[in-house]
């Protein structure tokens, strides 16, 4: 028995690393998968990987930020398995730059990709949800990048968190109809991020694996957790955001308001403020200038 049997699942981005993973653990605990892919042969590959495992799948190619491709996700896995449980909205990329050098095109096909590509997806799939009246579940993958923030990556860095913002905001308005949404902050090593380490740092992560040691920053650490979130089991929660990495799972507070000043009901004057402001740092303890914020991750690559 598994934790998803007799369940259907759409996985986007399946065709390598995070959501490889994520489609096979899905298959693996139960699921008919619809694999997308914008690579079709990479999408599959994996769909028949599942099907050879004695799983269910179907692979569909194309580009999840756009409205035809999004919308046939929804309309494949009605048609092949009968109806839709769970959307995984894992489809990204990179184009990392400073934002001196960043050039439109480098900005529009991140946000494009990823907030696009999230939101389509998921609109295709609640509208399903709710003109069918039936509970869903909806998993989207959001970044420490946008969380904290991260050098070079002010286009995957906003996209990521807007990502977790609209996962907040999907699951406010899917509570009534028994749908979740949550969003995943995964750490791995792919096969974007391994080509980026130092040689030495990959020869002794590969001694490491050669002796038996777990390999905490393997891509397919990520899928437990997304699989349990496509459960019904975890129906109890939504709106929440979630680090996952090797063995653990974190939880990621949503921005509070730590420390406030007050001018005794009056508009302040900006001089004011120049005497004043600096009490939110000493009473909060947060620094006044620019920080690595990653330095806050309880767990880095390097």
């Amino acid at each position: 028995m598994g934790l998803l049997d007799g369940k259907v699942v759409i996985v986007t981005g399946a065709g390598r690393g995070i959501g490889r993973g994520e489609a096979l653990e899905c298959a693996a605990q139960g699921a008919a998968v619809v694999v997308a892919e914008f690579d079709p042969d990479a999408g599959d590959t994996v769909a028949k990987e599942i099907v050879g495992a004695g799983g269910r799948a179907v692979a569909v190619g194309g580009d999840v930020a756009d409205a035809g491709v999004a919308n046939s996700l929804v309309e494949a896995a009605v048609e092949e398995f009968g109806g839709l449980d769970a959307l995984v909205n894992n489809a990204g990329i990179l184009r990392d730059r400073t934002i001196a050098k960043m050039t439109d095109d480098d900005w529009d096909a991140v946000v494009r990709v990823h907030l696009r590509g999230h939101f389509l997806p998921t609109r295709a799939a609640v509208q399903y949800w709710r003109e069918n009246k039936r509970p869903g579940h909806v998993v989207s993958t959001a970044s420490t990048s946008g969380l904290l923030g991260n050098f070079g990556q002010t286009n995957y860095g906003a996209a990521k968190a807007g990502i977790a913002a609209f996962s907040t905001i999907v699951a406010m308005e899917g509570a009534r109809a028994g749908i979740t949404s949550n969003a995943i902050a995964p750490t791995a090593l792919t096969r974007m991020t391994l080509d980026l380490m130092p040689e030495e740092w990959k020869r002794q992560r590969d001694a490491e694996l050669e002796r038996g040691g777990f390999d905490f920053f393997a891509p397919e650490n990520v899928a437990p957790l997304v699989a349990y979130l496509c459960s019904d089991e975890s129906s109890h929660i939504s709106g929440k955001v979630f680090g996952v990495q090797g063995d653990s799972v974190e939880i990621f507070q949503p921005f509070t308001s730590v420390a406030e000043v007050t001018n005794g009901g009056r508009r302040w004057e900006p001089s004011e403020l120049a005497g004043r402001i600096d009490g939110l740092f000493t009473a909060s303890g947060i620094q006044p200038g620019p920080e690595n914020m990653m330095d806050r991750m309880r767990y880095k690559i390097l």
